[in-house]
């Protein structure tokens, strides 16, 4: 049954009215689990959005968070929604050695959010408190748990559908982070998408959704905290630490639950089926997965069909459970996904004709061929079209820039008017700036326009070089990075990647070797890096711009040795610790 919410701050309070059996499972990072049923959940918030408005904090006021435990990160980011406050989620430092950049980042996104408050976890409080006098709004940072007790009763402003529920910071390397504008009318839209129409969840019939997705990006934030609450759908999470450092809890956590859905990104996948251990396999009985979600970066045919395999014959995992998905943050979340009872498909295609043009033709015998994943159709109401160069709407089976149009489009990037309107059609598009095609109705992701090689007239998208050479001996899988770069002549392909092997020249001749034979291209530098050099995104997602902008400029691996890192990291904790005691010092005297 379709759910009746119009907004989330409506569901969080009376979603327990109908659904006082189910809730949420916090674990910890040693496994420890503790639930909180939807009416405890609308208790827990309503304290904490009146500890918020005791901080000042008012409808349309933007708060940020930096909270690394799932408890309060999804009991406080729910509370704001339902006062109307307007929260702004950001991810936890990863290193100490990255921290300046860190703070950098942090200062902009705060500054240009107009972010009143920050809440944060306790263990950050002293370094985050930096902040405080480098944001001209911000007027406090408070601790997470102080929000768990708070005398006074909280004011309930009406919440409509059109207004402003959260700010989501493109995770992007640009100098400038972008909020996109996400309201509760987009959030509920986009919900019923996924729930009703793509997972046909059901409540209250068995379904239950498992994750360790990081909660401060639109995947694991909208599809297992908001739309689970939208539709009162049980949900399990297990913070994503805990995930890096043992990747089989994930499996593990949907066998002990009888978890029917999950999703994760493509190398979430090849983790899995590389690290699992045979007791594992022999132990876990996934009969009950119906939906595991594929989706965030673009998906490796030969990733999902090897998971796949693997889960089915050793652990029953039904054979159509993988579900290829495509979204972004400006439309909410997810554009399309494989519809519940499918089977994901794998699109084989004559390669020659598709680098010529973008025409999508069926692959012949002894011909040069190239493998795309469908990603299902687009919602009811939503509507997602193929755009040429030339600005003309291309027909199905043509490559170009795929284009979305529905409720499930958000408002455009926060104050921000100049992006928005690079970005957002006047007839309602939206430009993803994504390549791909549509075939019978299947989205296919085929690439980013920025990140496309060209190389004598053939149009190559890097993944399927980094995909080619993924396989290789010393190569660390999914973490190759291919680029063009300006020759003589035209575009040159660079491939980095990070390597275990010893014998750094074989590797180079490998990967040479291997493009060239499958694909059919020369390259002209191979650049061979230790694990961990090649930039990432919050989420963990290679930066292929600035991996090249890098290489153009000489960086890539120059910084420097473990020791020296681990210094610079001291040094920079040891200064923002300092900066966040006189802020906190400050503050005090001035009585804020």
């Amino acid at each position: 049954m379709p759910s009746t919410f119009e907004t989330v701050a409506q569901a969080v309070a009376e979603v327990g009215w109908n659904a006082a059996d189910r809730g949420f499972v916090f674990q910890d990072l040693e496994g420890n689990e503790t639930e909180y049923l939807f009416p405890d959940i609308a208790r827990e918030t309503s304290v904490r959005a009146a500890a918020l408005q005791a901080h000042g904090l008012r409808k349309g006021d933007r708060v940020g968070l930096i909270v690394i435990e799932p408890e309060d990160f999804v009991l406080t980011f729910l509370a704001a929604l339902r006062a109307g406050i307007v929260p702004v989620p950001l991810y936890p430092p990863m290193s100490f050695a990255s921290l300046d950049a860190y703070v950098d980042r942090n200062e902009r996104i705060l500054t240009q959010a107009g972010a009143s408050l920050l809440v944060a976890s306790e263990r950050l409080l002293t370094v985050l408190w930096s902040l405080a006098d480098r944001v001209p709004t911000l007027k406090q940072v408070v601790a997470a748990p102080t929000l768990r007790t708070c005398d006074a009763a909280p004011t309930w402003e009406p919440i409509v559908p059109a207004d402003l529920a959260f700010l989501q910071y493109t995770s992007g390397s640009t100098a400038d982070p972008k909020g996109v504008m996400v309201t509760h009318a987009s959030l509920v839209a986009n919900a019923r998408g996924i729930i009703d129409e793509a997972l046909q969840m059901v409540p209250g019939n068995g379904d239950k959704a498992i994750s360790w997705l990081p909660l401060y990006h639109d995947m694991g934030l909208i599809g297992f905290v908001i739309a689970p609450i939208l539709h009162s759908i049980p949900t399990v999470f297990i913070p994503t630490l805990r995930f890096i450092k043992r990747p089989s809890v994930w499996l593990d956590t949907i066998h002990r639950h009888r978890g029917t859905v999950t999703f994760a990104p493509n190398f979430a996948f090849a983790l899995a089926t590389k690290r699992v251990r045979d007791e594992d396999l022999t132990n876990w009985d996934l009969s009950c997965l119906a939906m595991v979600g594929c989706g965030a970066e673009p998906i490796q045919p030969a990733t999902v069909r090897a998971f796949t395999d693997l889960f089915s014959t050793r652990c029953k995992m039904p054979t159509n459970a993988v579900t290829p998905a495509y979204g972004m943050a400006e439309a909410t979340l997810a554009m399309s996904i494989k519809r519940r009872p499918d089977t994901w498909e794998g699109l084989v295609v004559d390669a020659e004709s598709f680098q010529a043009d973008g025409t999508v033709r069926d692959a012949i015998d002894g011909q040069l061929t190239a493998e795309h994943v469908a990603c299902g159709a687009a919602f009811s109401g939503h509507e997602i079209r193929v755009l040429g160069a030339d600005g003309q709407w291309l027909p199905d089976g043509r490559e170009g820039e795929l284009c979305f149009k529905g409720p499930s489009v958000t408002l455009g990037y926060f104050q921000n008017p100049q992006a928005t309107a690079e970005a957002y059609r006047p007839d309602g598009f939206l430009r993803t700036g994504d390549l791909g095609y549509v075939r019978d109705g299947q989205v296919v992701v085929t690439g980013r326009i920025k990140d496309l090689i060209i190389v004598n007239g053939r149009n190559l998208h890097p993944q399927a070089l980094e995909w080619c050479v993924a396989e290789l001996d010393g190569v660390r899988r999914g973490n190759v990075v291919a680029f063009s770069v300006p020759g003589e002549a035209g575009e040159e392909v660079v491939v980095v990647a990070e390597t275990r092997a010893n014998d750094q020249e074989a590797v180079v001749e490998a990967i040479r070797s291997k493009i060239r034979k499958e694909l059919s291209v020369s390259v002209i530098d191979v650049v061979c890096l230790p694990a961990g050099s090649l930039p990432k995104t919050s989420s963990g997602k290679l930066q292929r711009r600035k991996t090249r902008q890098d290489y153009l400029e000489g960086k890539l691996g120059a910084g420097g040795n473990r020791l020296a890192g681990a210094q610079a990291g001291r040094l920079a904790l040891a200064k923002h610790m300092a900066r966040g005691v006189w802020a906190r010092a400050k503050a005090a005297t001035l009585g804020t």
